[in-house]
């Protein structure tokens, strides 16, 4: 008898796990397959507000669903996707009730110039097609986002003019003359030769046609939408909490962009101890070199000096290119799993340069042909300092963002597809400042400037609490925000510049970067001081890396389990 109600009890477990673990993969194919015709219809997105808060009332209707489930029967492995698929759908609404989508405006980028991201190398006529769809659904994408856009204004939302300096770069290098001149046409000047010419020569005449009636005519209005009506409508005040609602969305950004219960004045004290930790480190170094003049005046040296800078966009890759392939060599002593898709350097393109971040990493799909692309930009080459380069360069590409990001697509099938396309920041750019870190362990500092180089790129990040949290929280003006970074990190100053006005326009975001650095820093210290000599730099990676992007909470807690699991062993 006690073995008959045994097996009923074991059973009825099992059916509950199974029925929550169904209940779950149900909920998660309804978020996958939530309007899977609309690229088909409409290739960049239906941006209609109708649309809009259809997607807002669906994604709030499938929390509901989801906190019905029983997370205690879930699996491990289910119960991160629960809480991250619960994560996204929660913030999508708040998203909506925000109404973040009437702000699509960014220092550096925005609804226009992220099209620039579109324009890739076309390698059969299949992409060329595609490509060409993209090129036609412009217009209306343009069109919708302006509707939005205007509605913000109206409600006081828009972004300050002061971002605004040297913006029309973003879409005066549109508008062009010829169509066979413009950067949206150059993928059809590359077409491979295996395509035939009679094919080659249809395709770029359509491009032709594409760029003529679609593109110069729509950059056209892009410039007069913002130089007659934009920027005559924008903000004076350049905090987000000065918006309406602004207090509560920046607390929201927050909470979005570390995924950690943190105030606006935790994070401002956390920056502020760090500005003073990481300043002792950088003096030592000065001291070191036995450079008399102080800390201002070295910064100075480090700005102003030829020594530290490339003559040519060109020397500047090739350095990026030969910094690379010494972290290359190192990624098999700290890492079990390396990525599969490679990647390349090249420069940011022109068409968005000037208002540009000094690098970023562009990944693509794990089935694309073309590689990810670490970019370095060459504009304005005395504003980029090569002792600054190798942290750079491990943040951008390995170990950094392609390794993270790769390994991330390239997850086994057992991980849900939105698990393998997620991208938090706390967890992604943590891991990127972490690498900068790691980088040091690896030999790739050869000198006491790059050494220097590496910690004002922390300093930087450390800065970005502060100034992130004085301009949104506390009132702080520009000027204070910019003197703020001078004193205390090497950047130069049209980099300094780019940064504020990109905190400006993109609250929260910046604190990402050394909140996630730090707790993978503290997890990793915690691990080593409980194994001693049995620690394991290339298992405590994997560790970090093997579910792909997760909440800084969830890591947390993955660690804590790995720390029990060894304890008994």
């Amino acid at each position: 008898m006690k073995k008959i109600l045994l097996f009923i009890l074991v059973t009825f477990i099992s059916c509950n796990k199974n029925n929550s673990a169904s209940e779950l993969s149900k909920i998660i194919k309804q978020f996958e397959n939530y309007d899977s015709n609309t690229k088909e219809k409409s290739p960049l997105g239906d941006y209609s507000e109708e649309n809009i808060k259809k997607y807002a009332l669906f994604c709030e209707n499938l929390l509901t669903d989801l906190n019905k489930i029983n997370f205690n029967k879930l699996s491990d492995d289910d119960k991160i996707s629960y809480e991250l698929l619960g994560f996204i759908l929660k913030f999508k609404k708040l998203d909506y009730d925000f109404k973040k989508h009437w702000n699509p405006i960014l220092s550096d980028s925005g609804f226009h110039s992220s099209l620039t991201y579109r324009v890739k190398p076309l390698t059969n006529k299949k992409s060329a097609l595609k490509y060409l769809k993209i090129l036609k659904a412009i217009p209306k994408y343009i069109e919708q986002q302006k509707i939005l856009i205007k509605k913000g204004l109206n409600a006081g939302m828009g972004q300050p003019l002061i971002i605004f300096k040297g913006y029309e770069s973003t879409y005066n290098k549109h508008i062009t003359e010829n169509a066979e001149e413009n950067f949206y046409f150059s993928p059809f000047l590359t077409l491979p030769k295996s395509l035939g010419n009679q094919t080659i020569d249809s395709l770029k005449k359509a491009g032709k046609d594409a760029v003529e009636n679609h593109i110069i005519p729509t950059f056209k209005d892009v410039k007069l939408f913002f130089e007659k009506e934009y920027f005559l409508n924008t903000r004076k005040k350049i905090g987000v909490s000065n918006t309406p609602n602004g207090i509560n969305f920046y607390q929201n950004r927050i909470d979005y962009y570390t995924t950690l219960d943190y105030t606006p004045k935790e994070i401002h004290d956390i920056g502020l101890n760090e500005v003073k930790r990481i300043k002792k480190k950088m003096l030592q170094i000065i001291n070191d070199l036995n450079y008399k003049k102080g800390f201002d005046s070295f910064i100075r040296f480090l700005r102003t000096d030829p020594q530290f800078y490339s003559k040519s966009p060109k020397n500047l890759l090739i350095n990026a290119r030969n910094i690379s392939k010494k972290l290359d060599e190192q990624l098999p002593r700290y890492f079990i799993n390396l990525p599969r898709k490679p990647y390349g350097v090249a420069p940011v393109p022109e068409s968005i340069a000037p208002k540009y971040t000094a690098g970023r990493y562009v990944g693509t799909s794990l089935n694309s042909s073309e590689p990810g692309y670490y970019w370095v930009n060459t504009y304005d080459l005395k504003s980029r300092p090569l002792y600054s380069l190798p942290a750079l360069t491990a943040h951008e590409a390995v170990p950094g963002h392609h390794l993270q990001g790769s390994l991330n697509k390239e997850l086994s099938n057992s991980i849900p597809k939105f698990r393998r396309n997620l991208y938090l920041s706390a967890f992604g750019e943590g891991w990127g400042l972490y690498s900068e870190f790691l980088a040091e362990e690896m030999g790739i500092y050869e000198t006491p400037y790059e050494h220097f180089g590496k910690l004002t790129y922390e300093m930087w990040r450390a800065c970005r609490l502060v100034v992130d949290t004085g301009i949104h929280a506390f009132g702080w003006s520009r000027d204070q925000a910019v003197n703020f970074m001078k004193t205390n990190t090497a950047l130069s100053i049209h980099e300094i510049n780019t940064e504020i006005d990109r905190y400006i326009s993109w609250p929260g975001q910046a604190l990402a970067y050394k909140i996630g650095e730090l707790k993978i820093r503290s997890l990793r210290k915690k691990v080593e001081q409980k194994l001693g000599q049995n620690f394991d730099i290339r298992e405590f990676h994997e560790l970090i890396l093997e579910k792909g992007t997760v909440t800084l909470t969830i890591l947390e807690r993955r660690i804590n389990q790995y720390l029990e699991k060894r304890k008994l062993e």
